[in-house]
């Protein structure tokens, strides 16, 4: 069976080892991206079946990596948890889930997978 795919778009390194150690260990394949232009291209190349986005990102931000997910055909199925440290009202973002920085492990996780089950059953009824 095939393993489900997160890819966590974040431009701060530590957290982001933190974050894939996190889902590893949950069972899922984690990739990983540094900014907003390399997510856009792993997502082009080999869509994930969930994103890990931070909204402050260097060269492309969050936003329009969201934006772009949403606006393709092919992406805009795949449910996106934002993590971010802002405090902005976000509530006019269309994303499965928004979580506020410090995040706990089991936090992450618990997300991760509602937002797929979410996903998966909202297809379902497609």
């Amino acid at each position: 069976m095939k393993r489900t795919t997160v890819l966590v778009v974040e431009d701060d390194h530590d957290l982001r080892a933190s974050f894939r150690t996190t889902l590893a260990l949950a069972g899922f394949l984690v990739r990983e991206a540094p900014d907003g232009l390399h997510a856009l291209k792993q997502i082009d190349q080999e869509p994930p079946d969930l994103v890990v986005l931070d909204l402050m990102l260097p060269n492309v931000s969050g936003l329009d990596v969201q934006q772009e997910i949403a606006s393709n055909t092919f992406t805009r199925a795949i449910p996106i948890i934002v993590v971010t440290g802002t405090s902005l009202d976000l509530d006019h973002l269309s994303v499965s889930c928004i979580l506020r920085k410090p995040i706990l492990p089991d936090d992450l996780v618990m997300a991760v997978q509602r937002c797929l089950m979410r996903a998966r059953s909202q297809h379902r009824q497609d």
